[in-house]
């Protein structure tokens, strides 16, 4: 399919008018950064206005009073702890990540609603509310020690990922495009060494394919005195490119299982958020989780998405999202009593610009799917309890050893999501409160999406290379 007509498929224009929205849950990547090459890499101002401006996209969807998506009973403007729950990594890029998103769906008050931010003392005098109103929106900060760690990060210390990613640079795939691409890969050094002080020559091959796109693309951005700027289009294209079949090897092979676990737990924290909401009969309204690349690229690969476009075998851009929705056909005022009338429907949105756009997951006609098919289909592909994590993972971690018993109905739990659910109010560690500010908008970042075959030049890449295509053609991810 190509990518003009991915666009096309764009949700308003297939979207039925009469449907009500009880829930979401939304998984977010983070936006521009400085380069993972370095130890200290971290979101940039750049990328936090990107982030922003997402989630100021959400609100106006499902928040905003007279939009015909708004989230059935939630508020509109003032944060309502029930209603709400997020969560990220404690590493610093995604948990400002997810802050940056909660910012632009919660604003300060007097932002929205000036009313909101003064209070009526009893002296009869009105009291306003510091910071414009600034709102305190609970973030679940996960640890590393915490078992709900693996819901956003699944690949993280689990040495079956490891393994089995490892195994890609052993495949005669893998084999035949570093040869293919040897002296592509070489041409660079000299635009790279000298900004990159531990770059050697021996560094410069399709091994370190990401890195290499990732220095070359942050350095383009952001160092107007950099060499990387002389490179072509053409050529970033090809090192995006080739950086996308890298990363997407590493993630997902359909006869080697493990390297999607990323995306198997993920599918199982998306359960728990949607299962809570229809066991809440709608209380629970929208869920964040904010996390990388890779397990975009893995979900794609074992949703069966690759089917429909070899684009999903690309790198997502910054501050891509994808949500997953919870919806009645018909309008209503109340959470449905039978849930054989909800449906789930899954949609991309790339980046900062355009609209979310639906499609089928498991090989499926049909973008939205009845919610007990939809659940049923997930439970195939998803790792919903952390037991289950730990003995495919083989796992070392410390709250794994829990579950080293013969005695399985004797194991400890050690977390409220070792059996799937992921609690609104307690979700692993408890989430410090989060002060919500205006964050400027440096401007939303509109990226070309058609991707158009090219030619690899000289060596740089073999035939089949040739035919993929990236999710998007500009920014990285990670």
């Amino acid at each position: 399919m190509h990518r003009s007509s991915l666009l096309a498929l764009g949700l308003v224009a297939g979207q039925a008018v009469a449907e009500t929205v009880h829930g979401v849950v939304v998984f977010s990547r983070h936006g521009d950064r400085t380069s993972k090459h370095y130890s200290g890499y971290g979101l940039t101002s750049l990328g936090a206005s990107q982030n922003f401006q997402v989630g100021s996209d959400y609100r106006a969807r499902y928040l905003e009073t007279g939009s015909e998506h708004q989230i059935l009973g939630i508020s509109p403007d003032e944060y309502k702890p029930s209603q709400i729950f997020a969560s990220a990594p404690t590493s610093g890029i995604l948990s400002n990540t997810a802050t940056a998103f909660l910012q632009g769906l919660y604003p300060p008050l007097a932002d929205i609603n000036q009313e909101l931010s003064i209070s009526k003392l009893n002296n009869g005098s009105d009291s306003t509310a510091p910071l414009e109103g600034y709102q305190y929106v609970l973030l679940t900060s996960i640890g590393a020690e915490s078992p709900d760690t693996i819901w956003i990060k699944g690949g993280v210390g689990c040495p079956s990922y490891t393994n089995a990613s490892k195994s890609f640079k052993d495949s005669a795939e893998f084999k035949a495009r570093s040869a293919d691409t040897k002296d592509f890969y070489a041409g660079f050094y000299d635009a790279l060494s000298p900004g990159v002080a531990d770059l050697k020559p021996e560094n410069m091959t399709y091994k370190n394919a990401y890195d290499i796109f990732d220095l070359a693309n942050t350095a383009r951005i952001h160092n107007s005195s950099s060499a990387a700027r002389n490179i072509s289009d053409a050529d970033m294209f090809q090192l995006r490119t080739l950086a996308d079949s890298a990363e997407f090897g590493t993630n997902y092979n359909a006869s080697q299982p493990a390297r999607a676990i990323g995306a198997q737990t993920l599918s199982g924290g998306v359960l728990a958020q949607l299962n809570q909401t229809v066991a809440t009969k709608g209380k629970l309204k929208f869920s964040l989780f904010a996390g990388s690349y890779d397990t975009f690229l893995s979900f794609f690969g074992i949703m069966g998405l690759t089917s429909l476009s070899t684009d999903f075998e690309g790198l997502p851009d910054y501050a891509s999202t994808m949500v997953f929705e919870l919806f009645t056909d018909a309008t209503t005022d109340k959470f449905p009593d039978n849930v054989a009338d909800l449906k789930v429907r899954w949609m991309l949105r790339n980046g900062t610009a355009g609209a979310l756009t639906a499609y089928p997951l498991f090989g499926q006609k049909e973008e939205a799917l009845p919610y007990t098919q939809f659940t049923s289909e997930m439970d195939k592909r998803a790792i919903s309890d952390v037991k289950t994590w730990c003995n495919t993972c083989s796992s070392q971690e410390q709250f794994c050893a829990a579950y080293k018993t013969s005695d399985d109905d004797a194991t400890v739990q050690t977390s409220s999501s070792s059996k799937g659910g992921m609690s609104n109010a307690v979700a692993g560690v408890i989430g410090a409160m989060v002060t919500l500010g205006v964050v400027a908008i440096v401007g939303a970042i509109a990226f070309v999406l058609l991707r158009r075959k090219r030619a690899a030049k000289g060596a740089v890449a073999s035939e089949d290379m040739e035919k993929k295509r990236s999710l998007d053609s500009r920014t990285p991810s990670a």
